[in-house]
Formats: structure tokens, C-alpha cells, sequence
């Protein structure tokens, strides 16, 4: 394990560079110049050339790289130019928004998706199974923003049970915080959960039908052991990967959920800056994102071992 995960932190260098890049130069396909946008309706030549100045601009682009990038393993992502604030105050001020959406809408997917995938493969071919189909189905065909508007309509305009949209911190009032952010996190874990349904469905009926799961039963264990120790712990890998994965992507931002309930996290402030020109907190957000995605990705990994002991030798 310890080899293992010396080699997974060996490649995680050059993969932070790559993406590094790639970010950087994909922000420079934007069109138009963030400094005439900036400059205001008078366009001051005067205002401008400083802005250039000021964003290294009017250097080349392997040098504004360097710039950019020296910054970053200084810990300074540099300065919203917008709003005058360091990128790296935003992030902290929207990150646990975004991550509070993110583990709730990963927590109802996880409860939902593993559930119904273990009934569906234990109770295969039976109205069980394909109601799970059925929910599948429907979990990966409804937009997140129709569904968030329906059940703004059904839970907050005719019950009046919910707020509509707003975000309140948890610090300052946990219950109002909670109804929320319910809505969201349940829209945002309801497309996760048809996906995970149909992974955890696929990897159970292969392990259900290995020769120790049978070998287990030919002992006179008792069906419950037989499938949530033997078979679901060897069917929680591929299960492991795609939670992780999908985890990264709500680090990202849910940009039309936020939008719909007016939630400011990440997605937010994403689209704010793509819309404005800020390029200092575009890249920002996304290497930090990105960065917060391969982390994940090596998380799930070493998940592995604690899940299935046969991978620690």
C-alpha cells in the first residue's frame, strides 16, 4: 500500500502542471479584453494601459503564465479585479457553501443509489428490481432545473413547508440552513443516485454469483450476512470511484441548481467571472476545483484497501 501510494503522489506533480496549463490557456481563448470590459463605458486609454500593466497583458503569453503560475505556489492566486478582493478570500468565503450542497447531496445519493441498487440485484427480475430501473430511468432523464422548480412550487408556494430559495449559515441558524439547502442537496443527489443505483445493481449481480458468495451460503450463513459483508464490500470499488468522482464534480459548482435557489457558491461565482472578464478568479476557482478533483481521485483509491482487504498484500 505504502508503494502504492508513493507512486499515486509521484504523479500527482505533473498532473497539477498539466492542468495548470490547460486551465491558463483555455482562459485565454475567452474573447474580448478584459481591460476595455474593466475600463468602463469611457475607455480611457490612460485606465487601460494600466490595466494591461496591471494584468500583465501587454506581456506574452508564456510570461503571463509564469506570472500566474509563481503566484499560485506562493499560495496568492492573485486579485478579482472586479470586486477587488484576493480570489483566495472568495474561495474560502464560498467553499463551504458549495461543500455543505456537495455532502448532503452526496449523502442522499449514496443512501438512495446503494439501497435501491442492493434490492434491485438481490431481488433481481421481481417488481423490486424494476421499480429500481424505473427510478433510474427517471433519476437520469429529469433536468435538475425542472425538478428544482417543481418542488419549489409544491413544497414552498402550495405547502409553504420550505423557503424558495436564499442561503442562511448553519452557524447562525442550523434548522433554517437545513430547509434550505434540502431542496438543492435532494435535487443534486436524486440524478447521483440513479447512477450509483445502476452501478451498485451491476457490481452486485456479478459478485452475488462468485464462488466465496456461494461458498458463504454452502456454510448456512444467514442471506443479510452473505450480502452486505461478503458481496457488498467487494461491490463497493467501482462504486467507491464513481462516489468520489461525482463528489468532485458538486466541488465544481451545480450551476443551474444554484442558480435556481439562489444558493452563492461556487457555480456562482464561476459564471460571475466568466460573464465579467475576472480571469484572476476563473482560473482560481478551477485549479482549485481541479486540484480538489485529483485529491478525490487518489482518496477513492486508497479507499480501496479499507474496503477490500485482499488488495492491501
Amino acid at each position: 500500500m505504502l508503494n502504492y501510494l508513493v507512486q499515486r503522489l509521484a504523479t500527482l506533480v505533473p498532473t497539477l502542471f498539466f492542468v495548470s496549463i490547460l486551465i491558463f490557456g483555455l482562459q485565454q481563448l475567452l474573447p474580448g479584453d478584459p481591460a476595455l470590459i474593466l475600463a468602463g463605458e469611457d475607455q480611457d486609454p490612460t485606465v487601460i494601459a494600466h490595466l494591461h500593466e496591471k494584468l500583465h497583458l501587454d506581456k506574452p503569453l508564456p510570461i503571463r503564465y509564469l506570472y500566474w503560475a509563481g503566484g499560485v505556489l506562493r499560495g496568492d492566486l492573485g486579485e478579482s479585479v472586479r470586486i477587488q478582493k484576493p480570489v483566495r478570500e472568495l474561495i474560502f468565503e464560498k467553499l463551504p457553501v458549495t461543500l455543505e450542497l456537495a455532502a448532503l447531496a452526496i449523502i442522499i445519493a449514496l443512501s438512495i443509489g446503494i439501497t435501491a441498487g442492493i434490492v434491485a440485484a438481490v431481488a433481481r427480475d421481481t417488481v423490486w428490481d424494476y421499480a429500481a430501473n424505473i427510478f433510474a430511468l427517471w433519476g437520469l432523464s429529469t433536468p435538475n432545473f425542472w425538478l428544482g422548480i417543481m418542488l419549489i412550487l409544491f413544497f414552498s408556494v402550495t405547502l409553504g413547508w420550505l423557503p424558495a430559495s436564499g442561503y442562511v449559515s448553519p452557524f447562525e441558524d442550523l434548522k433554517a440552513n437545513l430547509a434550505s439547502m434540502i431542496m438543492p442537496a435532494f435535487v443534486l443527489g436524486n440524478a447521483i443516485a440513479a447512477v450509483l443505483m445502476r452501478h451498485t445493481r451491476s457490481a452486485m449481480l456479478q459478485v452475488l454469483n462468485s464462488d466465496y458468495v456461494r461458498t458463504a451460503r454452502a456454510k448456512g450463513l444467514d442471506e443479510r450476512v452473505v450480502v452486505l459483508k461478503h458481496a457488498l464490500r467487494n461491490a463497493l470499488i467501482p462504486v467507491i470511484t464513481l462516489g468520489a468522482l461525482e463528489f468532485g464534480t458538486l466541488l465544481s459548482g451545480a450551476v443551474l441548481t444554484e442558480q435556481v435557489f439562489t444558493i452563492p457558491g461556487f457555480g456562482k461565482l464561476i459564471v460571475d467571472a466568466v460573464f465579467n472578464r475576472d480571469y484572476a478568479v476563473v482560473q482560481g476557482v478551477v485549479l482549485f476545483t481541479a486540484t480538489a478533483y485529483i485529491l478525490l481521485n487518489l482518496l477513492a483509491d486508497l479507499a480501496y484497501f479499507a474496503v477490500n482487504p485482499r488488495l492491501r498484500g
